[in-house]
């Protein structure tokens, strides 16, 4: 029962819950996060490390960046993932973070030219 809490708890927070939604699309780093949900990197930082400490995000490092993914193994997270994404028209702000997906390069690009 504790992991069914702490799984509402963890949706109850709008970044969070956007940054799932957007994961459980594709993989994508903080940068890419930080630009599509126009949220300060700091946030989206914290943010993922509470979802990996709950286990529902994992990290892998690829070259400069380090990349997160979301877990497949909670059934119950994704289903209401995979619920909430068909009716993604019902949630505006979630479907202007899709429509931001697509220029995902751009936030990375951001990224490399702040950093070097």
């Amino acid at each position: 029962m504790n992991e069914l809490i702490n799984i509402f708890k963890l949706l109850s927070d709008e970044t969070r819950l956007r940054i799932i939604v957007l994961l459980y699309q594709q993989d994508l780093c903080v940068c890419e996060l930080s630009g599509i949900l126009d949220v300060p990197q700091p946030k989206i930082s914290k943010n993922l490390s509470k979802l990996r400490d709950m286990n529902l995000v994992q990290d892998e490092r690829k070259e400069k960046f380090v990349f997160y993914t979301l877990k497949k193994e909670n059934d119950v997270l994704i289903q209401i993932i995979t619920d909430i994404t068909k009716e993604l028209f019902a949630y505006p702000q979630l479907v202007i973070d899709q429509n931001r997906l697509s220029d995902k390069e751009k936030y990375l690009n951001q990224c490399l030219i702040t950093n070097d």
